[in-house]
């Protein structure tokens, strides 16, 4: 199969570049090289006669017509976003441009190829979304978010997801385009951006400042290892039923205070401090506006239809990714020295 994957730069769309490849996938990796996306995090496929790389933004929609044309892909991965919370509260239109109208330009773009090409029925066009387009969950171990939840996001980025999705909806049902969407719970793991929680506590606790948590910490997020969720798209894109949305969770809730106490607890053990434990940096910052209580999945669909379930639990996955970042530092400090990201660690947990 020959994929097309926006946002393959980043973390999660790296993610997806590495495992496709390894398994025998031709993959167009697209991405418009903006502050979170890094070619290194694709560097052990880059010389795969398997692999190519195309810089072009999805908001260029003449770009995506001639990238369509020259590669012919057999299916679209739609990873490419803006994606963090924060930053959609300080600055909203990015959002709007990229998870909105990009989203409109590569499922117009998608729908002109697979019309030229006489719309075949194995084309594929799969849109990964957030579980934070659902809003917030009560504090019941029982309620979950499934694919018939109603929408109701809460922030700029939520708000923008759930755009996209009722777009991707829409042309399905309004041209036939042939669609699978997913929705995704919080993803950790190795590359990820260092403005991100797990990432800015693992660095900040090495630095020796302060590890910044909103609140009292007990919101609640469920943790999906980010190549666990690899290997769940890319089962979603080859069997999916089309016009079918797929909630993929880790099965693994926490609350933020509980997170970071593990995260503190590894590096205790992994690179003691010379006076002290790392719990003693936790610090509460005054919430986020809109700041969503608790988010959780129920994986069912996936798990009954597509035989799927996550691989890695949490405590697994932390330790895996503590290492990571502990073993990686020419990574990560190149990209707390860009412009703009080492001043927001710290402060953005």
């Amino acid at each position: 199969m020959k994929i097309l994957v926006t946002g393959g730069a980043g973390f999660i769309g790296s993610a997806v570049v590495r495992l496709a490849v390894a398994r025998g996938h031709h993959v167009v990796n697209l991405d418009a090289l903006t502050y979170a996306a890094c070619l290194d995090n694709v560097a052990s496929v880059a010389q795969s006669p398997l692999y190519a790389f195309e810089h072009v933004d999805i908001r260029d929609r003449a770009a995506l017509d001639a990238i369509f044309a020259k590669h012919a892909p057999d299916a679209v991965m739609h990873l490419a976003a803006e994606s963090h919370v924060d930053r959609s509260i300080d600055g909203p239109s990015d959002f709007v441009e990229t998870n909105i109208t990009g989203t409109f330009h590569l499922l117009e773009a998608a729908r002109a190829y697979w019309t030229r090409a006489g719309k075949p029925d194995t084309f594929r066009f799969h849109h990964i979304s957030t579980d934070e387009v659902f809003g917030s969950l009560p504090d019941d171990p029982d309620a979950l978010f499934t694919e018939e939840s109603p929408y109701d996001p809460r922030s700029p980025y939520s708000a923008s997801k759930a755009a996209s999705d009722h777009l991707v909806r829409a042309w399905h049902e309004t041209y036939g385009l042939p669609v699978v969407l997913t929705n995704c719970s919080n993803n950790y793991g190795p590359f990820h951006f260092p403005e991100k929680l797990i990432p800015v506590v693992i660095l900040n606790a090495l630095a020796g400042k302060e590890l910044p948590i909103y609140g009292d910490g007990s919101n609640i997020r469920d943790w999906l290892y980010v190549e666990d969720h690899a290997d769940a798209l890319l089962l979603v894109l080859k069997k999916g039923e089309v016009g079918r949305s797929y909630n993929v969770g880790g099965e693994n809730e926490r609350t933020n205070l509980e997170l970071v106490q593990t995260l503190c607890a590894i590096l205790d053990r992994k690179r003691p401090k010379p006076n002290g434990r790392y719990a003693d940096q936790i610090t509460f910052v005054p919430d986020r506006p809109g700041h969503d209580a608790r988010y959780a999945i129920d994986p069912s669909r996936l798990r009954d239809e597509l035989g799927w379930r996550p691989s890695v639990t949490v405590e697994e996955g932390l330790e895996k990714t503590v290492q990571w970042y502990l073993d990686n530092e020419p990574w990560w400090r190149a990209l707390q020295d860009r412009a703009g990201v080492g001043a927001r660690l710290g402060v953005r947990a």
